[in-house]
């Protein structure tokens, strides 16, 4: 027995996903860098992407609306393609934001026709996502032999702890808006 109530969330076509990851792709080179420009006018530098954490925003919200796919793709390829064009992630950062938005868009997509609301997706993706950047960093000090403080870890959840925030209030609200605006189409 179904709900009639309940939004359908069918399976995009691989089409409406490639599109989706495409677009979040773009998201996640262009959103931070607004960040980076009003960081270097204030003199703030990095620090605003540090905290406002810009590049999560497409990611999880393509998670959210198109699938883990397009949510795992463009979280892999989103950190690649800003740091191709900007420099940005610097390089020995990148490979942990490509494990973590990977996994941010991976578990937002998982969690997509869940019967739970936004908000809760939000934070699921958002936990799973630290925990895997947290194991990847971890695995690397492992590997590498390095000595290192696990409060960089602590560090970065607290100092995004205004992005998380920002992720909580926005990406509610635009996946009401998009998914009243399907509903309005039929």
């Amino acid at each position: 027995m179904t709900n009639s109530n309940a939004i359908s969330k069918p399976r995009l076509s691989f089409k409406a996903q490639t599109i989706a990851a495409v677009l979040a792709v773009i998201g996640a080179v262009a959103v931070p860098q607004i960040f980076h420009v009003i960081g270097a006018v204030s003199g703030m530098g990095t620090a605003l992407g540090e905290t406002f954490l810009p590049m999560h925003l497409p990611i999880i919200l393509v998670g959210l609306l198109a699938g883990p796919y397009a949510g795992a793709v463009s979280g892999l390829l989103g950190p690649l393609v800003s740091y191709a064009l900007t420099g940005m992630p610097g390089a020995v950062m990148l490979p942990f934001m490509m494990i973590e938005l990977f996994s941010y868009g991976l578990f937002a997509g998982i969690v997509r026709n869940a019967k739970i609301p936004t908000i809760a997706k939000v934070v699921i993706a958002q936990i799973a996502g630290r925990i895997v950047r947290a194991g990847a960093i971890l695995a690397a000090v492992y590997v590498f032999g390095k000595t290192m403080n696990v409060s960089i870890i602590w560090t970065s959840i607290s100092a995004g702890l205004f992005g998380l925030a920002l992720q909580w209030a926005l990406l509610p609200l635009i996946v009401y808006r998009v998914e009243n605006l399907k509903r309005n189409e039929k």
